[in-house]
């Protein structure tokens, strides 16, 4: 009697025992392989398979910076529709227009590579047409 019980019993623990023994030995081929596609990657950047850009892209995720950025732009942008804001605006514009040209072309470059650009060929080209 005890065999009739003990066996469908047995039967769903060892079941259960090899679907665990599969999911775990299936999250660890996952994590090597996870670990694989990032070791591969990091050898193209090195090689240069893969442009600054998408490596920019993808160390910026999760950063702030460019929500900053994005915000610093269009503060300014949305308080020019506020009557009451609109001297402020004009007058923070003209001190932005007396500042040193080489501070101007620091801020573009810090906004560009903040956003992911690759600034620095629009940057010599900006610095050689004023020369």
């Amino acid at each position: 009697m005890w065999q009739l019980l003990a066996k469908p019993l047995l039967g769903v623990v060892t079941d259960s025992v090899k679907g665990f023994v599969e999911t775990k030995k299936l999250k660890s081929e996952v994590k090597i392989a996870q670990i694989a596609a990032e070791k591969k990657k990091n050898e193209d950047i090195a090689t240069g398979a893969i442009k600054w850009e998408q490596s920019a892209v993808d160390q910026m995720k999760g950063s702030w910076k460019d929500e900053f950025v994005l915000l610093a732009l269009m503060i300014p942008a949305i308080c020019s529709f506020i009557g009451p804001l609109r001297p402020h605006i004009a007058e923070g514009f003209e001190v932005l227009s007396n500042l040193p040209e080489y501070y101007t072309h620091l801020l573009y470059l810090a906004c560009s590579v903040s956003l992911g650009v690759r600034a620095v060929p629009g940057i010599k080209g900006m610095i050689s047409k004023k020369k």
